[in-house]
């Protein structure tokens, strides 16, 4: 997997201080996109053990609040099978951060069955506090939106999905 960029100090993608990291990779090719260059699955560089003690380093000062995986697209299976690595390192070595995950995908498309359900989704979205799902329609683009770009998009909290199992809205 590569990356194209960390954020250190990221406000905009999540709540509180938080490092983002952009994957590379994306076959939404949505209109519109901020981060076109990341839809290529080799743009940027490669994702290391270095890398991923980088963004624990990151993230050990009390101020920080957790990391947010966007892209590209981190949900798509190739980047699901490396991300899931740091994502379990983070809920040992940093229980009380938080992760949320930008996606294209619709969460449906994460269960069981799914278009972009692999062998490690179920695991990768146990660590994930917060999901932002749903491709950005340029149509429905809202500057006034809350953590999100578009109308269509949804914020999800997880765990409260998962006990209630119907989705569960973090925030409007």
């Amino acid at each position: 997997m590569n990356y194209a960029n960390i954020k250190t100090y990221s406000i905009e993608n999540g709540t509180g201080v938080r490092v983002s990291l952009f994957v590379s990779g994306c076959t939404h090719h949505c209109k519109g996109c901020f981060n076109e260059e990341a839809w290529d699955f080799s743009y940027g560089k490669p994702f290391t053990k270095e890398t991923e003690d980088e963004i624990i380093h990151d993230l050990e000062p009390d101020y920080m609040a957790g990391i947010t995986l966007l892209g590209g697209e981190p949900m798509e299976p190739v980047n699901q099978r490396v991300l899931v690595n740091l994502l379990k390192r983070i809920r040992k070595e940093l229980p009380d951060k938080t992760v949320w995950i930008y996606t294209g995908y619709l969460y449906e498309d994460l269960l069981p069955g799914g278009r972009a359900n692999c062998e490690v989704t179920e695991e990768m979205l146990s660590y994930c506090d917060i999901l932002v799902d749903g491709p950005f329609v340029l149509e429905k683009k809202n500057i006034s939106l809350k953590f999100r770009g578009s109308e269509n998009q949804r914020i999800i909290q997880l765990s409260a999905t998962r006990d209630a199992g119907k989705v569960i809205l973090a925030m409007e």
